[in-house]
């Protein structure tokens, strides 16, 4: 089963290491203590420019990571960093935004099924 932490969810966490480090590096601060080679980092930025994110991404990629980005807009850096991007060719967020939260759940359901027989996904409502 895999396992799934999500970097932001934690906001004294995030607080913590931005007050005592830099806001930059929130996430490869946790990503430092929490994964392994072969895991997967799966980034999300509208624009592609945040650096928390793109310092995220580089980290990860130097460290044996496999990376993911949702970016929009013109993807900024993230999207030439990740080894992988899912594009959204936009300019408005909320759209933007919105069609990274549709992937996401596609991708859950996908890594959820992708586990599952073939008898026990056509026997149960998602």
């Amino acid at each position: 089963m895999p396992r799934v932490v999500s970097l932001s969810a934690n906001v004294e966490l995030l607080t913590a290491i931005a007050n005592d480090l830099a806001y930059e590096d929130v996430f490869v601060y946790q990503l430092q203590s929490q994964s392994v080679p072969g895991d997967v980092l799966v980034a999300v930025s509208a624009s592609g420019r945040s650096p928390n994110i793109v310092r995220a991404l580089s980290w990860a990629r130097d460290n044996g990571l496999r990376t993911i980005a949702l970016t929009g807009f013109d993807g900024g850096d993230a999207r030439e960093v990740a080894e992988v991007t899912i594009h959204v060719d936009g300019a408005n967020y909320g759209i933007v935004e919105d069609l990274h939260q549709a992937i996401m759940h596609a991708l859950a359901q996908y890594i959820r099924q992708s586990r599952m027989t073939a008898e026990a996904i056509s026997s149960r409502v998602f």
